[in-house]
């Protein structure tokens, strides 16, 4: 057992729940009959850039919280005019929820560290939209001791300052937690914050290196 560290801190796509964004797009598209749009809807929607904040792209504005909804989906039509139809069927509550799948690995892994005597968190670039559209992919929370979606704070990762609010809400010691995450900017970040941090490439190699760097057999 490694006692130096006392919390693990996960991220939720594709870590907690599987973020199935091109999977979505291609099983919706296909029923409208509108394959030949993919590439330009996928452009739209995930390369528009924020007006608001040159350094992010509009889908980060869903993540921070601070645009509305009806905003950002304008904006992704507004880049894509020939595709309104089904920008706005991707992106409504109806449907939108689609993108994000539940994993039954989820609590387990959460139980066997928390069995461990470790405290476990998360840490999230989260939209409302989301989180209301597929509440049950998120069913693992309660397991959970807490944590922060990038949404209820209007910063998200690999901003530093989401590391930092985390840190000081639960009064943690960074060089006692260790950070999973999927992207390497956000992990690289979370180094930068003071947290040990392990990139996830599958979910098997990562709770193999977290067993491994906690000390777990």
């Amino acid at each position: 057992m490694n006692k130096n560290i006392n919390t693990v801190i996960f991220d939720i796509g594709n870590v907690l729940a599987n973020f199935g964004w091109h999977l979505y797009i291609d099983e919706l598209l296909a029923s409208m009959g509108s394959l030949d749009k993919r590439a330009e809807v996928e452009r739209a929607i995930w390369l528009s850039p924020s007006p608001v904040r040159p350094q992010y792209k509009l889908w980060d504005e869903l993540d921070i919280g601070l645009m509305s909804d009806e905003e950002i989906i304008d904006g992704f039509v507004s880049h894509a005019p020939d595709c309104e139809r089904e920008i706005r069927t991707a992106c409504s509550p109806e449907h939108i929820g689609k993108c994000i799948i539940k994993l039954n690995t989820a609590v387990p892994w959460i139980c066997h560290v928390k069995n461990n005597n470790f405290r476990a968190l998360f840490l999230s670039n989260y939209s409302k939209i989301i989180m209301n559209a597929n509440p049950e992919a998120l069913d693992f929370l309660p397991f959970l001791d807490g944590g922060i979606f990038s949404c209820d704070v209007h910063l998200i990762k690999p901003d530093l300052r989401i590391y930092e609010a985390l840190i000081n809400k639960y009064n943690l010691e960074p060089e006692r937690c260790v950070f999973i995450d999927d992207i390497e900017r956000n992990v690289n970040a979370a180094r930068e914050a003071g947290l040990n941090a392990i990139k996830l490439d599958t979910q098997e190699q990562a709770r193999f290196d977290l067993d491994k760097f906690l000390g777990i057999n």
